[in-house]
């Protein structure tokens, strides 16, 4: 039987709890490897997403190139759609569609489930159980567990990635250390004097990209389209589209429209969209003692099982010049920092500052300043997301004040 017609990507519980993130953007549009988790599905499925299932706090979410997020699914012409994990990272698709329902898995993980569009979706794949009468079925990839593994297992990702591109000619007046694949697209501009290193693996410049010397690409590294690399070394990262990056970026995901345009190191982190780093903002990567890291998610203490782990940036954070961050900080999406102050290692979303304890950065001030950041890209800030934000406030209001009563006590 055909693949199904329409198809879904379902953020379960642990989904949206993958903050900072989750609180803007639906988790299939994290950036992992050379492309987003959604792009990834559509790929190796075949199938254009036509949504996302969310819930309710992400309604009005809008991006180009990225399907709405949905109250519910669509019914399919043949009467079933398919509804996978958006944590899931797809390799393989079926080697065969069964006629009716059933339940995907990639190993021991229920990674999504293709079924009648008159039955509800559990609240996780996971865990949930499905008539046995539905046949199970092999796909290829993994269920990634957390934004930290996601973090972890980037640069392995970026060198499998690397298969994909095709060897192109060394840039005029670049030098090449290694024997890993360059990839360069047409349109895109290595300047003379930048080295290219593919011994850990391979670098690929996509279209309307630039990398200006003095520069060095310490392979696995991916330049999304039209960003621009100004100078620096950057190694194990995935850089997204329309970002301008400066300084020692290491074993990190710029998801993309972000500016790092000055020196500092990010090292181990995730950086979300419309991030700005004021100049010399730096982070910390790994404790002075080598051991473990904790982070503070949601209120909560996370054993991230890492021994290097920077940072998590929510979306359209802003950072003074000179701002240090400790290891494992997670600063909540709409984020202003500033003071000369390490803010703390938990920053709620839309705080005000670092000294003393962060304050609130009021809603429409900040709606404000992102209308004029994404008009000077040529994008503007749609009443959907307007909406979006709004919430987002009002749905983190708590974490600020009992952030604030931790600071008064």
């Amino acid at each position: 039987m055909a693949a199904p017609h329409r198809f879904f990507l379902f953020d379960d519980p642990v989904a949206r709890a993958w903050h900072p993130f989750a609180l803007t953007r639906p988790v299939g549009e994290l950036l992992f490897g050379t492309e987003t988790l959604r792009a990834r599905c559509e790929r190796v499925f075949g199938i254009p997403c036509e949504g996302h299932l969310a819930g309710d706090a992400l309604r009005g979410f809008e991006e180009p190139g990225a399907p709405p997020c949905l109250a519910a699914a669509e019914p399919a012409d043949d009467g079933h759609r398919l509804v996978l994990s958006s944590r899931f990272v797809a390799e393989e698709p079926p080697a065969a569609w069964p006629e009716g329902p059933a339940v995907l898995s990639a190993g021991a993980a229920v990674v999504g489930v293709r079924m009648p569009h008159d039955t509800a979706i559990p609240p996780g794949f996971a865990t949930a159980r499905f008539p046995e009468s539905w046949p199970r079925v092999a796909v290829g990839g993994r269920l990634l567990a957390s934004t930290w593994e996601l973090m972890a297992a980037n640069r392995e990702r970026l060198r499998r990635d690397g298969g994909r591109f095709p060897e192109t000619a060394l840039p005029a007046g670049a030098h090449r250390v290694g024997d890993g694949v360059i990839s360069v697209a047409p349109d895109a501009v290595v300047e003379a004097g930048v080295v290219l290193d593919t011994t850990a693996g391979p670098v690929r410049v996509e279209a309307g990209a630039r990398v200006r010397a003095p520069c060095r690409l310490c392979g696995p590294v991916w330049v999304g389209p039209g960003s621009t690399i100004l100078g620096g070394e950057l190694a194990g990262v995935s850089i997204g589209p329309g970002c301008r990056v400066r300084g020692e970026v290491e074993s990190s995901l710029v998801l993309g429209h972000a500016n790092k345009a000055h020196d500092g190191f990010l090292g181990h982190s995730i950086v979300g969209r419309w991030v700005n780093l004021g100049a010399m903002t730096s982070n910390s990567d790994l404790k002075n003692t080598y051991g473990p890291i904790r982070a503070q998610v949601g209120g909560k203490t996370v054993e991230t099982g890492l021994t290097k782990a920077g940072c998590l940036l929510g979306d359209h954070v802003r950072t003074g010049i000179g701002t240090l961050l400790d290891t494992g900080t997670v600063v909540g999406a709409g984020s202003n920092l500033f003071g000369g102050r390490m803010p703390p290692k938990s920053v709620p979303p839309f705080s005000w500052g670092s000294g003393g304890g962060p304050g609130e950065y009021e809603i429409e001030r900040f709606l404000d300043t992102v209308a004029v950041v994404m008009r000077r890209r040529g994008e503007s800030l749609t009443p959907g997301m307007r909406e979006l934000y709004r919430r987002a406030f009002h749905d983190s209001a708590a974490l600020r004040a009992r952030a604030a009563l931790s600071t008064d006590s």
